[in-house]
């Protein structure tokens, strides 16, 4: 399946897996990828670039990783903050999979995937990582940031990775264009062809 494809809900082609070594929170693990998802190659150089440049995350909280992928960033913050319920969402069916079954694999209890629908409206979130899915397109990219990023609790962050050429600057003057009062925008750093862009809501 074309990389442009990984967000389709049902992945047409019959499901081909394979293990992969890679290093995640300071370790070399061992995950399972798949063809029809997002960098089924391994960590891709945007997850690469967040990961390395964001801050520790808090010991405990309610975290998320919008588009996971076969999870990379839910996986990393489980193991960082073993304390904290991490929620992995994506409209890919293969990904969701995967991203449980590393979890399983891996014995990370607090992370727990599913697409947008079956999380809990109510819940609102301490922090946020992702890669968000730019191909998608900027209408619908917009909607899925302007459905997490205002579920964001009093005090939360989010830290979104955007490669320069794909729009990271355009999205920064979009995001502190449409976000309510109480939330701030900024450029937190940059690694290369990527910047990651900090969302802020005041405690």
């Amino acid at each position: 399946m074309p990389e442009q494809h990984y967000f389709s809900e049902s992945p047409d082609t019959p499901e081909r897996r394979r293990t992969l070594r890679v290093e995640l929170a300071g370790e070399v693990r061992e995950v399972i990828t798949a063809n029809g998802i997002f960098s089924p190659d391994g960590l891709d150089k945007g997850t690469d670039a967040l990961l390395r440049r964001v801050p520790a995350p808090p010991a405990q909280g309610t975290f998320l990783d919008i588009g996971c992928g076969w999870g990379p960033v839910a996986l990393t913050l489980g193991f960082l903050a073993p304390d904290a319920a991490v929620w992995a969402v994506d409209v890919n069916s293969r990904s969701l999979g995967l991203t449980r079954d590393n979890a399983a694999g891996l014995g990370l209890g607090n992370v727990t995937a599913r697409r947008p629908e079956e999380v809990p409206a109510d819940l609102g979130f301490d922090l946020i990582w992702s890669n968000p899915p730019i191909r998608v397109g900027k209408e619908a990219l917009h909607q899925i940031l302007e459905l997490w990023l205002p579920r964001l609790n009093p005090g939360g962050e989010a830290y979104l990775v955007v490669q320069k050429n794909l729009g990271s600057d355009s999205l920064e003057a979009w995001l502190k264009s449409v976000l309510p009062a109480g939330f701030e925008v900024e450029r937190y750093a940059r690694e290369k062809a990527f910047r990651v862009i900090a969302v802020r809501r005041a405690a």
